[in-house]
């Protein structure tokens, strides 16, 4: 009777004490939301109140309306040029080499080159000097000043590239265009497949960029300046991309167009306050994101840019069309690609503004606050959301309290019944109350029974259990503290800690890393004169001065397969300076090996490989465990040490252009593999500075 009636006021307390508070809880979430919503609103219109008044104001710049006069003059010299054969058969190639197999991934149908290779003179030579012939990859050719070919059009170009490019990165735009009245681009900055396009009868007249040329073509005067919304952009192969544009006049003759391809990253990161929705009061499940007027989104997807396998996992658990999934997995974004048809987007096209607990893209009930936003020539939407389940689990964790709290109470009205029968049960009791201890943890208890009975026996066996359990606990405590500190030997730190917390997916990509490849040079030969002993005994002092060197310039070995030694710089401490510290790393091996070989008598000598970008890295096996990097960054730097002359070190074109201030390199050649890209090699000759080890770490 005690039990029932106590648990029935509890009850009914819970469910009054829930009930408002998921009330007042679900009034302050919602205006926690849209006070986030409303400063990334500001945000977002004042970036593109920035852009209009940016692209407003340089259109009017007398450098800009030099440039377009300039480029259009020297554009029209080289319609009066000839065009040698093999430069169409080459301008050819690429588009079908290139250009149209990554285009064809993400397009319907088949590309046909004719439709999108250059048609004039000026055009076909351009492209050829600017893009085809460029030495730069995809995405670097912006970094072509001359091609060197003495024409009037390189002379300008080498004036103003610099200038442009600055702009470009300055202000985190996707691409600058010169555009003359007559809808040719004369000249943009990354030298796409649009340089030298006509958007007015060419390829690539249906697109967004040439509607934004349209209508600054049809403007009357000065200050008019035209944004127009993310479409596929088939020279960006078909990547979601948005244009403004501005016309260009010299006093009161129009002269052409400026326009900027808008970044996708700067909308991306007002969005996501760069990531870091946890800091801005997200929570593990918010987000704030943009809509446009078809229902598709114009800001990436939290869920994607944090799990992309389960966003892709959730998406076709709703029925998601297998074709949208891939398409967001090759773009690597939910831009133009997400449709958000949920009744809060609905609303909010309509001008309307709130908050409701809805089921959000994902069909996951979330409480969304949503609004139309106000920027010229854009019908967009702003929400921000988090999942109900989040929002809601203070409210949870209440009702877990006060369930613990019942019981605790319950327990107590169950001792005080008990009590009145304590004198039948109380050496039964004695055991109960001992074995909870053990159950918390206390193996040091003892049971007194003090009686010769059947109790007594019990407890005796009790306490023959405890002790045999507390052997047992000490045991696994030193079994545990052997296997930490194997595993701590192996791996790093911060690996040891993730798989000691039981992950056995480990797989992280990594960016901003230095991998260096050695080979030690006449080991084997010399290894064939020694027996196993000596050989093991001379490759471990060699490795084993090499790993206390790893620790004196922050870098972490990967693994060694013989006599090669693999090592990387800034995989699980991030560092600025990774390429400098491998570069002095592999100048101290060199130094190493000479000294071992004067102590030892030795005649051996160490080629050295050392690239830097992104790397894959993650742990593999499933009871032999190890952990590697994979990637285009580890091939180059191992090919480098294949190529690499006995004794010296060859980098990449990035570690060069990154250090050739602090270090003499030489241009070793190009290293061509079957099947493979040409890989530009240099050599690291000396040092500008003395090598110093830094003082301290520098974490990005």
């Amino acid at each position: 009777m005690l039990l029932v009636v106590s648990l029935c006021a509890m009850l009914a307390s819970t469910f009054t004490c829930s009930t408002a508070g998921r009330s007042l809880l679900t009034e302050r979430v919602f205006n926690q939301l849209t006070s986030l919503r409303a400063a990334k609103t500001y945000q977002i219109e004042d970036y593109f109140e920035n852009l209009y008044i940016h692209s407003q104001t340089l259109s009017e710049d007398l450098t800009i309306v030099a440039a377009m006069q300039e480029f259009q003059t020297a554009y029209r010299e080289l319609e009066k040029s000839t065009v040698p054969a093999d430069f169409d058969k080459k301008i050819d190639t690429y588009y079908q080499t290139q250009f149209l197999p990554r285009l064809a991934r993400t397009s319907e149908g088949s590309p046909v080159v004719a439709s999108y290779t250059p048609k004039t003179t000026a055009a076909r030579y351009l492209q050829y000097y600017y893009t085809v012939a460029n030495p730069n990859p995809v995405g670097k050719k912006l970094l072509l000043d001359d091609p060197g070919d003495t024409s009037s059009y390189s002379r300008v170009h080498a004036r103003y590239q610099p200038i442009f490019r600055n702009i470009v990165e300055k202000y985190g735009y996707y691409d600058m265009f010169l555009v003359d009245p007559q809808g040719t681009v004369v000249y943009t900055v990354f030298k796409e497949t649009d340089f030298t396009t006509n958007f007015t009868n060419g390829p690539y007249k249906e697109s967004n960029l040439a509607e934004a040329i349209a209508a600054a073509r049809g403007a009357n005067g000065k200050g008019y300046v035209k944004i127009v919304d993310f479409k596929p952009y088939s020279p960006s192969y078909g990547a979601p991309a948005a244009f403004i544009a501005a016309p260009i006049f010299n006093g009161s003759q129009f002269i052409g167009i400026l326009a900027f391809q808008l970044p996708v990253d700067k909308i991306n990161n007002v969005m996501t306050g760069n990531k870091n929705w946890k800091q801005n009061g997200l929570g593990d499940s918010g987000e704030t994101y943009l809509v446009g007027s078809d229902y598709l989104m114009r800001s990436a997807s939290r869920f994607q840019i944090s799990d992309p396998k389960g966003h892709a996992k959730t998406l076709r658990s709703i029925g998601t069309d297998e074709n949208t999934v891939k398409k967001i997995k090759e773009f690597n974004t939910t831009i133009l690609l997400q449709q958000v048809q949920t009744k809060a987007v609905k609303e909010a096209l309509f001008g309307k503004q709130g908050t409701q607990v809805i089921n959000d893209y994902r069909d996951i009930p979330v409480l969304s606050s949503y609004a139309p936003l106000d920027i010229d020539g854009l019908r967009w939407v702003i929400l921000a959301e988090i999942d109900v389940s989040e929002a809601y689990a203070p409210i949870h964790s209440f009702e877990k309290t006060v369930l613990i709290g019942a019981t605790l109470v319950i327990a107590l009205i169950t001792l005080v019944a008990m009590w009145l029968t304590t004198i039948f049960v109380k050496p039964i009791n004695t055991l109960i109350k001992s074995a909870r201890k053990v159950g918390g943890g206390e193996f040091d208890t003892v049971v007194k029974s003090g009686s010769q009975d059947e109790f007594g026996e019990l407890a005796k066996s009790f306490n023959q259990t405890i002790d045999s359990l507390r052997a047992e606990t000490q045991l696994i405590e030193q079994r545990n503290r052997e296997n930490e500190a194997l595993v701590l030997n192996i791996f790093s730190p911060a690996i040891a800690k993730r798989l000691k917390q039981g992950d056995r997916e480990i797989a992280d990509q990594i960016s901003n890393v230095s991998v260096l490849f050695s080979d030690l040079h006449r080991f084997t030969r010399l290894s064939q004169t020694m027996s196993a002993q000596e050989v093991v005994a001379l490759l471990n002092e060699l490795v084993t001065g090499f790993d206390e060197m790893t620790d004196k310039y922050g870098l972490e070995k990967i693994k060694t397969i013989g006599d090669g030694y693999m090592a990387v710089c800034g995989l699980s401490v991030p560092r600025l300076d990774h390429d400098k510290r491998t570069v002095d790393f592999a100048l101290e091996m060199q130094t190493f090996v000479r000294r071992f070989n004067y102590e030892k008598g030795l005649d051996l000598d160490v080629e050295i490989g050392i690239n830097s970008g992104d790397v894959v890295a993650g742990v593999i096996g499933k009871d032999k465990l190890l952990y590697d990097v994979w990637g285009d960054t580890v091939n180059i730097a191992n090919r480098l040490k294949s190529a690499c002359p006995v004794g010296s070190i060859l980098v990449s074109q990035n570690v060069c252009d990154r250090l050739h201030d602090l270090y003499d390199f030489e241009f070793f050649g190009e290293i061509q593999q079957p099947g493979k890209q040409k890989l530009v090699a240099w050599q690291l000759k000396s040092s500008k500075l003395p090598v110093s080890v830094p003082e301290e770490e520098v974490y990005e």
